[in-house]
């Protein structure tokens, strides 16, 4: 049988999902965090025999939902994370920056499905596509956590949040979505091929 690593990420998350599952810090947290991811990870399994994207899309899309699966099981601020925060002497966890950073991939795979479906051949205009699309889901997901945290337990709230206490986590949370977009889109530039032919790795 044919190696698919779309089929071998799959299954490595179903272990990663099963293992970071049991007795996490809040299983009220944990199932916040893991809905979206289950939504992303069910929506693409449901419609790879429609519309398969790249392996390099597969690949990228993958690096947030492992991320925030571990997030979902020690909640955010409680990732061990200490030698990067001691190595560049941070005074905060900032796990959650690189996994709202690694939001910012799923502009290439957005980039890659409106070209392959023909609906513009600007390369251009669909890494700004990518960009746009990833910001607006930035602000719309900080309103919901906003709204979850208003209206969840406080502690749960807060854990959910995952604000550490600073005033402009929000707004940082946006630009390092917004950031992984940028790369991301730039990357497709330079690395998706011209041709509707499909390439993996």
């Amino acid at each position: 049988m044919k190696f698919k690593l779309p089929h071998f990420l799959l299954a490595l998350y179903a272990v990663h999902f099963t293992v970071f599952g049991l007795s996490p810090y809040s299983r009220e947290v944990w199932v916040a965090e893991n809905i979206p991811m289950l939504i992303i990870v069910l929506g693409l399994a449901g419609t790879y025999r429609r519309f398969a994207f790249s392996n390099t899309s597969y690949l990228m899309m993958s690096v947030l939902v492992f991320l925030h699966t571990l997030g979902g099981h020690y909640t955010f601020e409680r990732v061990p994370f200490g030698f990067i925060t001691d190595l560049f002497g941070f005074t905060r966890n900032h796990f959650d920056r690189i996994a709202h950073f690694s939001v910012g991939f799923y502009a290439y795979p957005i980039a890659e499905y409106i070209y392959r479906k023909g609906l513009t051949a600007s390369k251009g205009l669909l890494a700004f596509t990518g960009i746009t699309a990833i910001f607006t889901v930035a602000a719309v997901y900080e309103i919901i956590e906003w709204w979850y945290a208003a209206s969840a337990d406080p502690a749960a709230g807060l854990a959910f949040l995952g604000s550490q206490g600073d005033l402009w986590d929000a707004q940082k949370d946006m630009l390092s979505d917004g950031l992984g977009s940028i790369c991301a889109s730039l990357f497709f530039l330079f690395h998706y091929p011209v041709s509707k032919t499909e390439t993996s790795l």
